[in-house]
This record gives structure tokens, sequence and C-alpha cells, in this order.
């Protein structure tokens, strides 16, 4: 029989200790598992973090993309309580609850167009393994088994799932998972900072389109399901299109009976100052859309996939019976959906996504600034939605100059998301304008010191001190 664990209340060696022997983390590098103590973080309160130290961290990348309202949030704690005592579970296959309907109600009252139908998921990845099997649903309905195939994006990201992977865009090269091959087809990078030199973004946007254009003519739209597509591409870097290729793409799916979905993990919720970017920002309906994250702010798990009432018609009242067989345990889990009410209530009351759209200018200016460092190639990005790029001589001098940056981000109090040579930004959305200042001034003091320690040869000998 094994001791008792919890007998007294670990330190934070003993709980280094447990993580490392014991718990495998998201995207762990595999070669060093066990080798690398993670962040042991205790407390949150607004934008900011505490470490088991005492420290104090801005959170720079907001948790994952996710905590709009910020930590610490009583109303938020009483609210998941309180449903917690009253009915905490129940099964979605044969009930429902009052949390989950009234969010539902309220999630298709802020879509776009006739998105009024939400199916609830545990998360962003489940979310967009619901939307892709719902378009398959829909062609087998149809009597068109064979358009199944799916056109994404390299860069983009959707998710860790099956189908989520297999969509996903991000550094594939890299991964030793399986994923789907036989019915994903990827379009180049649409990133306007990697279009050849001497070309217009207009011209560059051209491009872009045509690569769908040239995907459909290749495939034949009779064999083409959906097109995927975050508004921004987040994890691949914070990649904003150029103007008009959101409008024309959904144009061209539009005329091949090819839906549209729009993932919108990390855009919905006010990220870019609107409930929805995809109508707001980019002139678009979807047929569907994916959200999670921002959703509850991270507070409690929980994702949406919002389907159209053209969708639902072409695989309802056909005449032949059939389920919709797809759905999970937590689907509409009342304590969740509550949880994203009282946050969809807050956002609401305290003039959130007004907020957004007042600061966003300071942030995208402050961003943009970094320009002027040598070692920056790029800053974009729209909304509280950021990331700077920087460039070295190759891969591997671009991992170290990541690395270097975050490590001295850290150590000035300031948390970045690094990829690979990026580092990105989506701090909550109640972060004020001397937070704002506050952030950049680290950054901007981080990445001096990364350019003199470059200068002085010092880049190995940084590295190595992380």
């Amino acid at each position: 029989m094994k001791p008792n664990t919890f007998s007294n209340e670990p330190s934070p060696d003993t709980l280094h200790e447990w993580d490392r022997a014991h718990q495998l983390h998201p995207w762990m590098a595999m070669d060093d598992w066990r080798g690398y103590d993670n962040m042991l973080m205790e407390t949150a309160d607004g934008i900011h973090l505490w470490d088991a130290s005492g420290k104090r961290y801005i959170d720079g990348p907001g948790g994952m993309w996710c905590t709009q309202i910020g930590y610490g949030r009583q109303e938020m704690a009483d609210a998941i309580a309180a449903q917690v005592m009253k009915l905490p579970y129940t099964s979605p296959f044969t009930n429902t609850t009052e949390p989950s309907a009234m969010l539902a109600k309220k999630i298709a009252d802020m879509a776009p167009g006739d998105l009024n139908n939400v199916f609830f998921t545990t998360g962003g990845s489940t979310a967009v393994d619901t939307a892709l099997r719902t378009m398959q649903y829909m062609n087998n309905r149809r009597g068109k088994p064979q358009k199944k195939k799916i056109i994404a994006r390299e860069k983009g990201y959707h998710g860790s799932t099956y189908l989520a992977h297999s969509v996903t865009g991000k550094e594939r090269d890299q991964s030793h998972f399986d994923f789907e091959t036989r019915l994903v087809h990827f379009l180049p990078d649409v990133n306007p900072y990697r279009r050849p030199a001497g070309m217009s973004v207009e011209d560059w946007c051209d491009n872009k389109v045509a690569d769908l254009a040239a995907a459909i003519a290749e495939i034949g739209a009779e064999s083409i399901g959906a097109f995927i597509a975050e508004p921004i591409l987040s994890s691949g870097g914070v990649i904003v299109p150029a103007p008009g290729y959101h409008k024309r793409t959904w144009e061209l799916c539009r005329a091949n009976d090819i839906l549209y979905i729009s993932d919108e993990v990390v855009t919905g919720f006010g990220r870019l100052g609107h409930w929805f970017a995809s109508e707001e920002v980019f002139d678009i309906q979807p047929d569907m859309i994916t959200c999670a994250k921002g959703l509850t702010s991270g507070y409690l798990p929980l994702g949406a996939c919002i389907i159209s009432d053209r969708v639902m018609d072409q695989m309802s009242h056909l005449g032949t019976p059939s389920s919709y067989t797809n759905g999970y345990t937590y689907s509409g889990h009342p304590v969740s959906c509550i949880a994203a009410l009282k946050n969809i209530e807050i956002i609401e009351r305290e003039g959130i996504l007004e907020h957004v759209r007042a600061v966003t200018p300071h942030f995208q200016a402050r961003l943009r600034e970094l320009m002027k460092f040598d070692i920056v190639g790029d800053a974009r990005g729209e909304g509280l939605l950021g990331c700077i790029e920087c460039w070295a001589e190759d891969l591997e001098a671009e991992r170290k100059l990541g690395a270097m940056i975050d490590s001295a981000c850290e150590e000035m109090g300031l948390i970045v998301r690094p990829l690979i040579n990026m580092a990105v930004f989506s701090p909550p959305l109640i972060i004020t304008l001397e937070q704002i200042d506050e952030m950049f001034d680290i950054l901007e003091r981080a990445i001096q010191q990364v350019e003199s320690a470059l200068a002085k040869g010092e880049c190995h000998t940084a590295l190595n001190q992380k």
C-alpha cells in the first residue's frame, strides 16, 4: 500500500519533484522530460501572477489567450460555487439546464447572421472537431459522401484532437503524432511579412486568394466540404492576413458550395473589441464559428460550435431518420455555462469591449515602436493581440534569440509566450494604459539587454543561464 502523500503541505521543491516525476505537460520537450522545472504559480489577481517565491509577473499572454476579465473575480467564484451546490451535473444527452439554455440563447444573439444553433464542447479542439464532423454529417445527409476534403492554411492552429490536429499547419514537420492526410489540403503561408521584396500588400492578397482558387480548381469543388480559417493566425505568430483576404475567400467558398468555418477560439469574446471578429472586423458571415478560451475567461473549461440555420436546414427534416451522433459527457456542463454567463455579464457591465477598442491604438503603437531595434524584423497585431518577430542568420540562432528575450522578460517580471523567434501578447482585456506602458517598457529593456549581449558575443552564455 502506498503511503499517504499529503500528510503535510508540500514545499515548492517537493511540488517540482512530483511535477517532474508524474505530470506530462502540453508540448513537453520529450528529450528533456524531467529535466526542467516549470514555473510554479501560487496566486493571481487582475493582470498579475505571483510565483511560489512571491515574485510578481505581468501576464503578457493572458494565460493561454483567455483571461479576458482578469484574475481574482469574487463574483465568478460565488456564481460557480452556487451552481455546484444547486446542480453540479446532469446528462446533456437527455436533459437540459437553465445555464446551458440561457447561454445558448446569449451566444446565438451575439453571433452574426443566422448562426443560431450552439453545440457545447469541452474546449477549442473539440469545438473544431465538432465543426468538421458536422460538415461530414451534413454532406452524408445530402447524398454527397465524396464532399469531405478540408482546406486549411499553413501556420494555422486548430487544436490537439485528431481532426483538429490534422487541419493544423503549424510546424508539422516536428510532430511525431499521426494525423489525417487524405482529407486535408494546406494553402501556403498568408503572412504579409513573408511576401517577396517589392511586392505590394494588395498584390500579396491577390496571390493568397488565388491560392484558394487554385486549390478548388485542382481538388474540385464537388470534393471539398469546408475551408477552416482563424481570422488571425494566433499561435502561428499573430498573422493578420492582408486587408480584403477574408471577404474574398469567403465569397469563393460561397460560390463553390464550400462551408466556411471561422475558428474564433482566440479572437472571440473581446480580443479584438467585439464578441466575434468575423463580421464586425472582417465583414464575413461564416457557416460555423468555433469558440472557447475567452468564453469563460479561463475560469472553467468550455467551448462551443455555433452552426448556421443554413447548415442545420441541410441536415434535418430530410424525411429519413438519423441521429446527430456527436456528443461529450460534459457538453453544456451547467457549472461551466454559469461561469460563461457571469463572464459575459461582467464584460457587458464593465464595458470591456469598449475599453479594448479605446486602448487598442496605444497598445498597437507601443508594439510597432519595437521595430526600432535591429533584431526585431516585424511587429504586428490587431486589437489586444500582438507579436514581435526577431531575426537571425539561421533557425538555431533564432531559437536562442527567442529564449534570451523570454529569459530577460521573465527576470524583469513579464511573462511572454515565446514561439521560436517570436514573442506573442494577449493580455487580460482589463489592462490599463499605464499597465500597457509598463509591459512594453519591460519588453524594451529586455530587447536592449539581448542586443547588448549579442553585440558582446554573449548569446550562448545568456542562453545557458535560463
